[in-house]
């Protein structure tokens, strides 16, 4: 461990966050002296945000927990463009309205996790294509592309990764990073933002801002990454079976996502209740000693905290009340997943998909002929069995031990 002095860097070394500093010693010595504001940068590409980028606004959480102020970039210039880190095609290109409306409901999610407000260390929101979209061609060749050399930038991943697996990178991809390096110098500018954050993969974009705030302004800009967070089976975080781990209630039900967090690994408790809620570090310690059925107690605790967190405190309490009814009770709580099924009925590998149990019907099909499908505790493998309900029935579905939902006719709630 680091002997830093200052709240905030010590802080993120005790959480986990730290994986790459620029200048370590002088940003230790300035956020001990003063309030530093601290940015991460987030592309609206869906209408949601998912798992994979919670360690990323856990960051932002931390710097105000330290004392200091974040900011959100929205990305709605550099959406445009598209990052080609960690990416093996071209990202598809959206409209100004659909950039807008992604903004709109991501937007949410902040507000639940950081506190915006007039003071200090109020968080604050911007959408970079206030600036990007006002910037002159040739003036952007001329004040800033003159400090980015080609031989350089083919050195950075993002660029030598897809050109060592001969997959296409457009000119537009590739002017990226000079966009991004032109966000961290306004952000200096207009907010005497000091420092980016961001996940192990934007190391090479951070620098760019770092050295083109130091050769245009003379600015003393910084860096900090936070390691490239995955589970100890090897998924993706932000990843399941049965698609992304969203934290937008509209894209997944708290219930999905409070049983995503109790379902971890034994080994990921301890890193992830560090990185991703509040909990003291000595309680933290405790619940990771904690071995065989003894550590589900732990991942409920981690399942409630990052829940409460993203979903608010309602949805968790609600979310573990399904729980208990379904896997103590044998009953069908409230806060599953549910679909109503037309008069006529639906197929169950159809509803299997439609409810969100698998990406497609074939998929759908393997698991009834393994057997991991049931309706009300029967095991069912008949793909093109029709399911049909009177009004006001309802069966709970099941998919292996730790997937379930209700069907049901004339609900008040259909969600998938």
């Amino acid at each position: 461990m680091t002997n830093y002095t200052s709240d905030l860097l010590r802080l993120l070394e005790e959480r986990g966050h730290i994986h790459q500093v620029t200048d370590p010693e002088a940003l230790d010595a300035l956020a001990a002296k003063e309030i530093v504001t601290a940015y991460v940068g987030f592309d609206p590409t869906a209408p949601s945000l998912h798992v994979g980028n919670l360690a990323s606004i856990m960051l932002l959480r931390r710097v105000q927990q330290a004392g200091h102020r974040p900011i959100v970039i929205m990305g709605g210039g550099t959406a445009k463009v598209g990052d080609p880190s960690g990416k093996d095609e071209t990202r598809q290109m959206l409209t100004d309205e659909k950039l807008a409306s992604n903004i709109a409901s991501i937007q949410g999610s902040f507000e639940q996790i950081l506190r915006f407000d007039d003071s200090e260390t109020g968080a604050v929101l911007v959408n970079n294509d206030d600036w990007l979209s006002k910037l002159g061609y040739i003036e952007l060749l001329r004040d800033v592309g003159k400090h980015f050399t080609i031989n350089r930038m083919l050195t950075f991943d993002s660029v030598k990764l897809r050109l060592d697996r001969e997959q296409p990178l457009t000119f537009l991809e590739f002017n990226y990073m000079i966009l991004q390096a032109y966000d961290f110098l306004k952000l200096s500018r207009d907010y005497n933002c000091r420092v980016q954050l961001g996940g192990s993969d934007q190391w090479g974009n951070i620098v760019n801002g770092i050295e083109l705030g130091r050769r245009i302004d003379g600015s003393e800009l910084y860096g900090v990454t936070g390691p490239l967070v995955t589970r100890s089976d090897g998924a993706k975080m932000g990843k399941s079976v049965s698609g992304a781990i969203w934290l937008n209630e509209a894209q997944l039900p708290a219930y999905d996502f409070w049983q995503y967090w109790r379902n971890m690994d034994d080994r990921d408790v301890g890193r992830f209740l560090r990185l991703f809620t509040d909990l003291p570090l000595d309680e933290i310690a405790r619940l990771e000693k904690l071995e065989g059925s003894e550590i589900n107690a732990a991942k409920v605790v981690l399942a409630n905290e990052v829940t409460a967190l993203v979903r608010g405190k309602d949805a968790a309490a609600a979310a573990e009340a399904t729980a208990s009814a379904t896997f103590a009770g044998g009953g069908m709580g409230e806060d599953l997943p549910t679909l109503e099924l037309p008069a006529e009925g639906m197929a169950l590998a159809a509803i299997c998909t439609a409810i969100g149990f698998t990406q497609s019907n074939g998929e759908a099909k393997r698991k009834l002929a393994e057997g991991a499908v049931r309706l009300d505790g029967e095991v069912v493998n008949d793909p093109a069995r029709i399911v049909t309900l009177g009004a006001g029935q309802s069966l709970k579905l099941s998919l292996g031990k730790k997937r379930h939902g209700i069907l049901g006719s004339g609900l008040i709630r259909a969600t998938t």
